[in-house]
């Protein structure tokens, strides 16, 4: 095996199709499947069911993707890192990023990293906090900003801050003539919320346990963005930090208070692998990221609470 056939593989697997892999890769076909078939050859086994519809890998090539993915990532950092010694960092680094941190840091980050870091190639990925940590441990993501707690993950975290969770009404709901709700009130409300596997829900109703208090949970969506928009229709209420419904906010589509004390908030932790070391240009995004949140959060653009210090992950 080699590194080509298995950045191949790879994508062949990913894609479930050579024409896909080949427009990705910018191979010709015949090349891909000729490595595909060295492969295959070299392994005495099939890696991959051909049908109408593409490739499907075997319970083998299962096997082969996954115990090959974290290697493949490190052998091209080696490489980034070699080419990196005595000039600017270089390489590929893929950070993931959960939808209420995405809205908020990515364009401008992205901004940021072409105009200091032209060498480095940087992919978002937006998902949950949850698909971002499995991408973590199988070696397939470099760096996630994701929400906490951090002793719950095994991974090498360091705590950027904490965020404060506010309560979204739509226009006209009279929030802002309050000015701040109690969780009491809350309880009386219809709210419209992530469903239980979303970590922000789990948040909610853990502050509504401690007051002996059930919430009126109307309608769930896992994308805060069709979140505000339920509640822009009237529908409810929800509960998101307020840096991602700033602008609806400014606008006036929105309406946003704090939570009286005890109030609700989520710990923001910038977290990586465990057990692999990470590369030159990853370290140089991680002080970028510290950096660029610490700026919105000087002007005003992140109501978040800075705090630092990394931890090994356990």
């Amino acid at each position: 095996m080699d590194l080509r056939q298995l950045r191949t593989f790879r994508s062949v697997a990913e894609l479930g199709s050579l024409s896909k892999a080949s427009d990705r890769l910018r191979v010709a076909q015949p090349a891909l499947s000729r490595q595909i078939k060295l492969l295959e050859h070299e392994l005495r086994i099939e890696l991959f069911t051909r049908n109408g519809r593409g490739m499907v890998l075997t319970s083998a090539g299962q096997l082969l993707l996954d115990r090959t993915t974290g290697l493949v990532r490190q052998i091209e950092q080696v490489r980034d890192d070699l080419q990196s010694v005595g000039g600017k960092p270089s390489g590929r680094v893929v950070l993931g990023l959960v939808p209420t941190v995405s809205c908020v840091l990515s364009a401008r980050f992205a901004r940021r990293i072409i105009e200091t870091l032209p060498d480095v190639s940087l992919l978002i990925v937006e998902s949950y906090g949850g698909h971002l940590v499995e991408w973590l441990h199988r070696g397939e993501m470099d760096l996630a900003i994701i929400y906490g707690p951090s002793v719950d993950l095994h991974l090498t975290v360091e705590t950027l801050g904490r965020d404060d969770v506010v309560v979204v009404g739509p226009r006209g709901s009279g929030l802002k003539e309050k000015g701040e709700v109690d969780i009491g009130w809350l309880a009386e409300q219809k709210l419209v919320l992530p469903s239980h596997s979303h970590g922000l829900r789990a948040l909610i109703e853990r502050a509504a346990a401690r007051k002996n208090l059930s919430l009126q949970v109307l309608m769930e969506a896992d994308s805060f963005r069709v979140l505000t928009s339920i509640v822009e229709e009237g529908i409810g209420f929800t509960l998101l930090p307020p840096s991602a419904v700033r602008n609806e906010v400014a606008e006036g589509r929105l309406e946003a208070v704090p939570i009286s004390r005890p109030a609700i908030t989520r710990e923001l932790i910038l977290a990586s692998p465990a057990d692999r070391q990470p590369s030159v240009a990853t370290t140089t995004i991680s002080a970028l990221i510290r950096k660029e949140i610490e700026s919105l959060s000087n002007e005003g653009l992140w109501n978040i609470r800075m705090s630092g210090g990394a931890e090994p992950g356990s």
